[in-house]
């Protein structure tokens, strides 16, 4: 399984990550992109011109990689993205969804969002 943007992952070792000293770190796929397209720099050679983004807490850093250095380890479960306004989580298998609840915030304020949703549209 090839990761994809959200998935925790573990920088596979190889005479490239080693060389990088990120070898056996963990992360989260950030991004994707066609390194001849946009210029971005990658770590090691890119044989199919595919290259993932991975944040490294450890580092605090973000690096661009050929997915075989790469290695899925699971969908990273709980996370959130927030795109336009709108909350997402990550579920456990890989898709997106609102967050328990709907996203309503809790308290006086939520519970009158909630309402006013309920309220027939003109």
């Amino acid at each position: 399984m090839r990761p994809s943007f959200g998935d925790h992952v573990r920088i596979r070792r190889t005479a490239v990550t080693d060389g990088a000293g990120i070898a056996g770190l963990e992360g989260q796929v950030y991004g994707e992109t066609v390194p001849s397209l946009t210029g971005v720099q990658v770590i090691g050679p890119c044989p199919d011109d595919f290259a993932l983004n991975v944040y490294i807490e450890e580092r605090a850093s973000d690096f661009w990689l050929a997915p075989e250095h790469v290695e899925f380890i699971d969908h990273a479960a709980g996370s959130e993205i927030q795109i336009a306004g709108k909350r997402l989580v990550r579920r456990a298998d890989g898709g997106w969804g609102p967050p328990a609840g709907g996203g309503v915030r809790r308290g006086p304020l939520g519970a009158l969002i909630a309402w006013m949703r309920g309220l027939p549209r003109r």
